[in-house]
């Protein structure tokens, strides 16, 4: 279980995240009325997938030793009409042949946080 928590006070919309005594600002762009001191939760939620695609890819390298410099990844999210389209952008950096960034893609594609937004996802809201 993970477990996050999000504080906003009276300043338009700067809000505190933390989790597990780490913490960092979420907030609106100045053209959405905010102060833009941190990333949007758009850009959070993309933020989340693009972690995840180069953790897991970093994970499964060191696992089978293979000769990864690193990996960059771009997530864009846009909606439409509803739709949420993620469109991701893998680069491995290093040594790897054709077969090994076909697998590691593979691995991407089942990232724990891919694995969630492709699936069923139930919200549920209790007021205190």
């Amino acid at each position: 279980m993970v477990t996050v928590k999000a504080n906003i006070q009276s300043e338009h919309y700067t809000t505190k995240l933390t989790a597990q005594g780490h913490s960092l600002v979420a907030d609106e762009p100045k053209e959405h009325g905010g102060t833009d001191t941190g990333f949007s939760p758009s850009e959070l939620l993309a933020a989340s997938l693009s972690a995840c695609t180069a953790i897991t890819c970093r994970m499964y390298a060191d696992r089978k030793e293979w000769k990864l410099d690193g990996v960059d990844v771009q997530v864009e999210l846009q909606t439409n009409d509803g739709v949420a389209q993620f469109s991701r952008l893998i680069h491995f950096l290093g040594e790897l042949d054709e077969a090994q960034k076909e697998r590691l893609t593979q691995i991407a594609n089942n990232c724990p946080i891919h694995k969630i937004l492709r699936g069923t996802i139930q919200i549920t809201t209790e007021i205190l």
